[in-house]
């Protein structure tokens, strides 16, 4: 028992140290980064819907969800991105591997806890601009980097029909930016470099309920709030004097440091609630809208003239249906089919143009014989942005493969 307990905490707490790039958009510019985190992989094939939970598998965006655990469960999951960047004038391509979560759930009685990591956001971007001035001015923006979520939850059964819970993560990261200023036929080049250390806690509340309507049909509802929190940037900047050889390597003449003050980054209040309708182990549709007060969000230490933040919202719909999941000879009949669409208001504004998102998402749930694990396959087909007002469009398509493995943990043996 205590080799299955700390081989998935030794993978955790490894990985916790792993810096990724799990995105190429243009927009993980602003506030903390592009929010990479929307579910688990079940969840995210079903519109990013969150209502449902069941015994075999984890939830991580409802605490209130760990009160249902059966098993104990070790869960992991990764989504390859390919997305088409697109302006009025031109298209580049890009592709990235992210890890989406890695977690534990463990059932104790009522109650039912879990574990993890999650890189929540990430910053990823690579831009160049030319004027048509003379001298022509060429500029460069880049970074790199990312928030990462190391959280704790714990959900509890206080009636068959009601369940609550709450988790906390501790969230930290490092955002590295870079700014290059180049003037034709000047000899040095300006380069700003900065870095940003991230720390801070945040908190999520949240509450399932479920009565059946008749002898087969339920009816499933959620409600997740969390608090506004506040998290710490710790900032530091370098101004340096750069010379660019034939060969396009990059020499530093001279470099300052210049002092600059650490900062608090706001992360709005987020209320989410879903209804929905279904059969158990059948078919299941329902629709979830959550409200962000996200004109409160904060970017960092950068000042940025063409950027603000209003309220965002997000609607989604989803569901899915299972043909017999008890069948012996037809597997396809025991496969989990799902599929959602999901709408949102990002809550960011640039150049006075509101940054919004649409996918259309679909996936299977896979078991695998002889378990109670599986596998989940989900896709998502969508874009972000536009290319009004001189942006970037994103037209994206995400695999997302998630694992559960389930077992029954902590059983005493009656035979020896």
């Amino acid at each position: 028992m205590i080799k299955k307990i700390l081989l998935p905490v030794f993978i955790l707490f490894s990985l916790a140290s792993m810096a990724q790039q799990g995105t190429s958009s243009p927009y993980s510019y602003y506030g903390i980064g592009d929010v990479k985190f929307k579910g688990t992989a079940e969840n995210r094939a079903m519109g990013g819907l969150t209502i449902f939970t069941d015994s075999i598998h984890l939830n991580f965006q409802n605490p209130a969800a760990l009160a249902g655990m059966k098993f104990t469960s070790f869960s992991i999951g990764g989504t390859y991105l390919t997305t088409q960047l697109k302006t009025d004038s031109k298209k580049e391509n890009a592709r990235r591997t992210a890890m989406d979560y890695l977690a534990v759930g463990i059932p104790i009685g009522k109650f039912g806890a879990s574990f993890g990591l999650i890189p929540y956001s990430s910053v990823g971007y690579n831009i160049q601009s030319v004027s048509t001035d003379v001298p022509q001015v060429a500029k460069r923006y880049s970074g790199t980097g990312g928030v990462n979520k190391s959280f704790v939850g714990l959900g509890y059964q206080v009636s068959p029909k009601l369940r609550i819970g709450a988790d906390f993560s501790y969230d930290f990261g490092k955002i590295e930016t870079s700014n290059l200023r180049i003037v034709e036929g000047v000899e040095y080049g300006t380069k700003e470099a900065n870095v940003s250390d991230i720390s801070g806690v945040t908190f999520n509340l949240g509450a399932m309920f479920t009565t059946k309507l008749n002898k087969k049909i339920e009816l499933f509802s959620s409600l997740l709030y969390a608090p506004e929190s506040k998290l710490k940037s710790t900032n530091s900047r370098n101004i340096s004097t750069i010379q660019y050889a034939a060969s396009g390597a990059e020499y530093t003449i001279e470099e300052n440091v210049v002092d600059v003050e650490n900062t608090t980054l706001i992360i709005p209040s987020k209320l989410s609630f879903g209804l929905g309708l279904g059969e158990k182990n059948k078919w299941m549709v329902g629709s979830e809208i959550t409200f962000q007060e996200s004109e409160k969000m904060t970017n960092r230490f950068v000042d940025i003239n063409n950027i603000e933040f209003e309220n965002a919202t997000r609607f989604n719909i989803g569901g899915y249906y299972i043909p017999n999941f008890k069948s012996f000879t037809n597997y396809l009949s025991k496969v989990t089919y799902r599929g959602g669409i999901r709408f949102e208001n990002t809550g960011m504004v640039v150049n006075q143009k509101s940054i919004k998102e649409s996918a259309i998402t679909f996936g299977f749930g896979l078991p695998v014989s002889g378990t109670f694990s599986n596998i989940n396959i989900g896709f998502e087909l969508g874009k972000k942005g536009t290319t009004a007002a001189g942006l970037v469009q994103e037209n994206f398509t995400n695999i997302t493969v998630g694992f559960t493995f389930n077992d029954k943990w902590f059983i005493k043996k009656l035979y020896y």
